[in-house]
């Protein structure tokens, strides 16, 4: 029996894992993956404290080793259920059942797809959701991103230092990214930003050879030929594991407080899958603390 179980290896989970370890509790991650969720995938952080400048991998890593320090042992299952009997929680895996008196909840969120023809089939031939995994197969190419948030520009940044040409289509006449970013971006020669226009199809037989682009504003058509296409439109929640358990808002993150209680007494959620306003790497890191002192609450009440 454990005292907590969180279901997920991001930086959320991460700090709640070295919160419970400090605390002294018995807690396991149970992560399906690798550590460090999303910000992997992220090729240089600037605005977590404490570092000016470190890489997502680097960052991921040294919040695992962290935990580790205090005793948080993880382990690379996959869950697949979660039943309630009483004040006991089962987790079940492919492999196991664990039994556990508090549940954190820390999936994180998965990239949203374009939704549009072929792009399921041509995902690993051409088009890709993670710059910083599939950007070195594209060295001295011509590439495009799609979306105008911050993980697009910082995409379209760190693409213009492998390929020979980045394009930015952005379905708006101005970039959502931080102004910071932004300056980047407009200063970097090898970029071109595609202005009110959205992908309406993919072309190629066995890889994407090109984009059929629509003007949002004039309605023009126009082929874009590229080597790969780099979809960063935002996230959604990964959330189907629980969709029956908690409470869910109607875009599908779970309904948790400010002290990341969910509807339900002893499951807590932490980080990209609740609802809240910022969905930062410090946020995140904020809901596992602040989980942990929850949890703690409910295990001297229970």
């Amino acid at each position: 029996m454990k005292d907590i179980i969180i279901i997920g290896g991001g930086p959320a989970a991460l700090t709640a894992a070295l919160y419970a370890g400090r605390a002294g509790l018995d807690a396991l991650m149970l992560e399906k993956q690798y550590e460090g969720g999303q910000i992997v995938t992220t090729n240089e952080v600037e605005n977590y404290p404490g570092f000016r400048s470190i890489t997502g991998p680097e960052l991921a890593n040294t919040m695992y080793e962290h935990a580790k320090d205090f005793g948080s042992i993880m382990k690379y299952e996959e869950v697949i259920d979660i039943k309630i009997e009483g004040d006991i929680k089962k987790v079940i895996t492919g492999v196991n059942t664990y039994e556990s008196k508090v549940i954190i909840l820390s999936m994180g969120a998965k990239p949203k797809k374009m939704g549009i023809d072929r792009e399921d089939e041509l995902t690993g031939k051409g088009v890709s959701y993670c710059a910083i995994c599939d950007g070195g197969f594209y060295r001295k190419k011509v590439v495009a991103v799609i979306g105008g948030g911050d993980t697009a520009v910082e995409d379209a940044l760190h693409l213009s230092r492998l390929a020979e040409k980045v394009y930015v289509i952005v379905r708006k006449d101005s970039l959502r990214a931080n102004k910071s970013a932004q300056k980047k971006l407009f200063e970097t020669n090898n970029v071109e930003i595609i202005w009110n226009s959205v992908v309406a199809k993919l072309n190629g037989e066995e890889r994407l050879s090109s984009l059929e682009i629509t003007n949002n504003k004039d309605g023009q058509v126009a082929n874009l030929e590229v080597n790969g296409v780099f979809v960063a439109i935002g996230s959604e929640p990964s959330t189907e594991l629980v969709k029956d358990l908690v409470a869910l808002d109607k875009t599908g993150y779970i309904i948790a407080d400010e002290s990341c209680k969910t509807n339900v007494d002893g499951i807590f959620a932490i980080g990209d899958i609740r609802t809240k306003e910022v969905r930062q790497v410090l946020t995140a890191a904020a809901d596992g603390a602040v989980s942990i002192y929850g949890a703690e609450k409910y295990l001297i009440n229970h």
